[in-house]
């Protein structure tokens, strides 16, 4: 039997199937044979027998139908049964006639994408391997099954860093079932009502909606659904699971610790928290003002993984008032590292270290002031730095009375890696962005600063990042003057202050994790989040407390870890990509995205009253009936 390549799912990949990077062994599994999906097919193995790999794509193509509508209802149960037939060994040749009219017929008028992507990768196989399947019927023989995994997916989900099935909470919601929305949420997004306000919304850049008209406003349906919960007071609690043994220690407060913690305790697991602060939440909690997400918010979703069985420890410093290896002597059986990246990165400007009175780091400036203080005094800032944390100072120093705030970044502003909201809102709260300037020194007089000596730039060519180089423009010296300087610039791990083992930490101080499963080299010790990325979003840190949680599962319950097939087939298709910038529509959209009402700017920088309002009921239901549903099904022959 010949190898095939019908499409793939790498634009530059052409008809090379080599190009999808399937790993060859994966845990002692079997390596990947064949993929069939959305885009077609591809074989790497002839022994895999394309009437069985047609069968398994139209029975999980049926299986995943809502039955919302005939064609795909119907039709595809009906292509399950009719290759359940065939490969049954009783098949007839008028089948082969007459499957590509049905498969045609189900993906031209099925409402949403899982019908309509039923015909592409069974008519490919139909195409290629006439043959085969006309020799299957002809003799009658049944088709042994394969042994396949299958992942579904969406673009919106691949590119969410914690998977969150979100066709499907947006249909909950569609459907009139906001708490079955909120379950499948919390199913893989922990805190709703945290992410439903601070997240950067991947998502909503890969929705195809926004190839229509505009992309669905996910973010602000998630945080309906959580605000929704509260007010009704329909939440029932956490549902009591059986216990397991084995205790976890959790190290961190953060984003990803909170996660990981949850996840054991939906598994049964007891874990400890032990926390540096005196409270729980990490950088969600002293980084994010209140104006973005209001302190009993977070509370609230704090407290539910306290229900879960979580014991939290305060003004516990691991490593220091206790070190990691006592924690085995303990009782803890795994540990999960959630320290995250404290610490502010350098300037790398002359003055930074000087002490000078007027001079804090972004991360102190904004935990100081989370904590109700009035961290710095005058009436002029300078906040250096182009993302979300600088965003947050520049609008948290407004609203501390500061008159004149300005924000110095090396580049433009279309390099700048803030959320373009940040960006947007804090124009209107009067800040002064001030673009290709990067800072030179620090100007003080007595210990006090009086001023910021800065230098132009111009773009080069693109660094390894793909953005443009920052170039200094001789001569072009000038000075801002200012009371403040607050540098924003990045922040640092310091993973060696808990473990310093060799093959641990990284030379950039970051925890060394198996990129599948988060374990580090020293056996029950796992590690996620900022910790071991460096800095990222809110909602990559949740993503890994939830797959670590379900690794040091397997950990505890099977003495390893290791992958599964569908887990390698989500892999696979997230490397690969599934949103297509290029997809063109035979219509045009003529719905705006819904946005909830947000407070004016003269009035919200008086202070730190949360900013934007939530939707509608209203709203919300009318958002999700824009949803396409654009799931897809990809299956993998192992």
């Amino acid at each position: 039997m010949a190898s095939f390549s019908v499409d793939t799912w790498s634009e530059t990949s052409g008809d090379n199937p080599e190009v999808f990077d399937i790993p060859r062994d994966v845990f002692g599994k079997t390596a990947i044979k064949a993929l069939a999906g959305w885009k077609g097919v591809a074989i790497w193995d002839e022994a895999v027998n394309p009437v069985d790999l047609a069968r398994e794509y139209a029975s999980r193509i049926a299986g995943e139908s809502c039955g919302k509508c005939t064609p795909c209802r119907l039709g595809s149960a009906h292509v399950k049964a009719v290759m359940e037939r065939i490969c049954e060994g009783q098949g007839r040749e008028m089948d082969l006639e007459e499957l590509p009219d049905i498969l045609k017929f189900v993906s031209e008028t099925s409402r949403c994408d899982i019908g309509k992507t039923l015909a592409k990768p069974v008519l490919d196989l139909l195409d290629n391997y006439r043959n085969v399947f006309e020799e299957t019927v002809r003799s009658g023989v049944q088709v042994p099954r394969g042994e396949y995994a299958s992942t579904l997916t969406a673009p919106c989900m691949a590119a969410c860093p914690s998977n969150v099935d979100i066709p499907g909470y947006i249909e909950a919601l569609r459907d009139g079932k906001p708490a079955l929305a909120l379950e499948i949420v919390r199913r893989d997004c922990p805190m709703p009502g945290t992410i439903g306000r601070v997240c950067v919304r991947p998502c909503e850049s890969n929705c195809r909606r926004g190839l229509v008209d505009e992309p669905l406003a996910i973010k602000a349906i998630k945080r309906y659904l959580a605000d929704n919960e509260k007010r009704s007071k329909t939440s029932g609690g956490s549902t009591p699971v059986p216990p397991k043994n084995g205790k976890v220690a959790v190290v961190g407060a953060g984003p990803a610790g909170l996660s990981a913690a949850y996840y054991l305790g939906t598994l049964g697991y007891k874990t400890t928290i032990f926390e540096r602060q005196e409270k729980a939440g990490g950088m969600a909690a002293w980084g994010i003002p209140d104006y973005r997400l209001p302190r009993d918010v977070l509370d609230d979703e704090i407290e539910k993984v306290r229900e879960l069985g979580a014991e939290f420890q305060y003004g516990v410093d691991i490593g220091k008032d206790i070190k990691l290896e006592k924690l085995a002597e303990q009782g803890y059986r795994a540990v999960f590292l959630g320290v995250g990246a404290p610490v502010s990165a350098k300037m790398r400007c002359k003055g930074e270290d000087d002490g000078y009175d007027g001079f804090m780091t972004g991360i102190e400036f904004l935990a100081k002031a989370a904590r109700g203080k009035r961290p710095l005094e005058g009436r002029r800032a300078v906040v250096v730095g182009g993302g979300n944390v600088a965003m947050d100072c520049v609008r948290t120093i407004r609203r501390l009375g500061f008159e004149d705030v300005k924000i110095i970044y090396r580049r433009t502003e279309a390099e700048m890696p803030a959320d373009p909201l940040e960006i947007k809102e804090a124009k209107e709260e009067g800040v002064d962005f001030q673009f290709l300037v990067a800072p030179l020194r620090i100007i003080a007089e007595n210990n006090k600063i009086t001023g910021m000596e800065c230098l132009r730039m111009e773009l080069g060519e693109p660094d390894p990042s793909g953005r443009r180089r920052p170039i200094p423009i001789d001569g072009s010296n000038f000075i801002i003057a200012c009371d403040a300087v607050i540098p924003a610039v990045g922040q640092a791990a310091t993973v060696d202050r808990v473990i310093s083992d060799n093959g641990t930490v990284s030379r950039w101080n970051t925890l060394l994790v198996d990129e599948v499963t988060l374990q580090t080299k020293r056996m029950g010790i796992f590690g996620g989040g900022d910790c071991a990325t460096g800095p990222d979003t809110l909602i990559a840190a949740l993503a890994a407390g939830k797959k670590a949680a379900h690794f040091i599962d397997q950990y505890l319950t099977q003495g390893h870890s290791s992958l599964s097939g569908e887990e390698l087939v989500e892999r696979i298709v997230r490397r690969a990509g599934v949103f297509d910038a290029g997809e063109t529509f035979p219509y045009h959209g003529y719905e705006h995205q819904a946005h909830p009402q947000v407070a004016a700017p003269e009035v919200r920088v008086k202070d730190f009253s949360e900013v934007e309002g939530g939707l509608t009921a209203a709203q919300a239901r009318h958002e999700a009936e824009r949803c396409l549903r654009c799931y897809r099904v990809v299956v993998a022959a192992l």
